[in-house]
């Protein structure tokens, strides 16, 4: 073995078991059975230094070989450990410890909200140093549709949950078209949904507050659905446009705290 292989590299890590996971990562990256020469390929490495790593993995059960194709694939110890990550994996209480870094950051009033018995339910609210006049606070329930919270869970969020609120807003949207001004003519919810889902991100203006205005993106989980809601509120219309400042540090916040891209161009 070589020498930098059994020794620790300029950051304190083992520079072999660093080369070991690079070739864990590339096998995941490739989504399916994967020959040795080509993950030496992908990860400069000779050939015959990838098999004793191979080796080692099957006897851990990381990794098993196919019969005939000889090829490699992530094996069921892979399995159980990525499970019991994901079964450690709290989403909204890294949300809500992150929080008041955002509002700090972005400088706008922070709010954090999960799907409850009632709706979409404020369960952490960070005020900005310029804070927002606003009746809304912990426990606050929230509209699907004239809300940026609402709209980003009618999104993301699994959608049996949602149906019972969506389709009582929907009929009194259909009598009283002023409540949700932006939402298609025929209440055609798939159209909003879309725009939400291509843009990464909820939004509502003055409209419906006077005078504030809202973003809202999910944090999503394996599945693509919304584990919880962040929303950032204030008062300067330009907060809602693509490409604000706002809007970047929204996005980037969640997509940190995510397992899944939010937009659908991502996802492609």
């Amino acid at each position: 073995m070589a020498k930098n292989d059994k020794g620790e590299g300029q950051t304190g890590g083992i520079q072999s078991l660093d080369a070991a996971l690079r070739l864990l990562v590339a096998m995941m990256e490739r989504r399916g059975p994967v020959s040795l020469s080509e993950l030496a390929r992908d990860c400069r490495m000779p050939p015959s230094k990838v098999h004793r790593y191979l080796a080692s993995f099957q006897h851990a059960s990381l990794v098993e070989q196919a019969g005939r194709s000889g090829k490699y694939d992530l094996g069921p110890g892979a399995v159980t450990l990525g499970l019991s990550a994901l079964a450690r994996h709290d989403f909204v209480n890294r949300a809500s410890d992150a929080l008041p870094d955002l509002c700090t950051e972005s400088g706008l009033t922070t709010l954090l909200s999960v799907w409850g018995n009632q709706g979409a339910t404020v369960i952490r609210w960070e005020r900005a140093a310029s804070p927002t006049v606003t009746s809304m606070g912990l426990g606050t329930t929230l509209p699907l549709l004239n809300s940026a919270t609402g709209r980003a869970f009618l999104a993301w969020a699994p959608q049996a949950p949602l149906q019972a609120i969506r389709d009582a807003e929907l009929r009194h949207a259909r009598k009283n078209p002023a409540i949700a001004p932006d939402v298609p003519a025929d209440r055609d919810i798939d159209k909003l949904v879309e725009t939400i889902r291509a843009k990464g991100y909820a939004s509502v203006e003055g409209k419906f507050i006077p005078g504030l205005v809202a973003i809202a993106a999910p944090i999503l989980d394996w599945q693509g659905e919304a584990q919880a809601v962040v929303t950032l509120i204030g008062t300067d219309p330009s907060v809602v446009q693509p490409g604000s400042e706002a809007v970047k540090r929204l996005i980037a916040f969640c997509e940190d705290l995510s397992f899944a891209p939010m937009t659908m161009a991502d996802a492609k």
